[in-house]
């Protein structure tokens, strides 16, 4: 039987939930996540799980926000006057928006708060912070 090794292309189906139970994201009902193993495509806590894996091998893993989506980061909110926004593009928080920055890039970002004069804007990861657990069951192995 064939064991996942660094360089490998692997599909897997997983469930990511936070720390209190809540599904953040699922392969349930979609084609497996399709990735090359060690190649930072996923993040580093899930990536380093799945080496010595084999085909129909399940597991949880439980990854803290360091081997995740890292810490938040305080420096990632930024607060911009009201005015430098359309009227038209919503600013309740948790809209997500996309900005863009000065070299043309694009950021998303989450709005935190707002009022008439404000808007604070978060460009962390949504789960930047958050320790994650992963139901994984590896699927297919594509040897390097």
């Amino acid at each position: 039987m064939s064991h996942v090794k660094p360089g490998d292309t692997v599909r897997l189906h997983y469930t990511g939930t936070l720390t209190t139970g809540e599904i953040f994201d699922s392969s349930a009902g979609r084609d497996p996540l399709e990735f090359v193993v060690g190649s930072g495509q996923i993040i580093p806590g899930l990536d380093k799980a799945i080496p010595g894996m084999t085909v129909g091998e399940k597991k949880v893993v439980d990854i803290p926000c360091a081997e995740a989506y890292g810490p938040a980061d305080p420096n990632a909110l930024q607060t911009i006057p009201r005015s430098n926004i359309p009227d038209t593009v919503p600013v309740d928080p948790g809209t997500r928006l996309q900005m863009q920055t000065p070299d043309g890039r694009a950021v998303a970002v989450t709005v935190v708060e707002s009022d008439a004069e404000t808007v604070v804007l978060d460009a962390n990861h949504p789960l930047a912070g958050q320790d994650l657990a992963f139901d994984i069951e590896l699927v297919e192995i594509k040897a390097a």
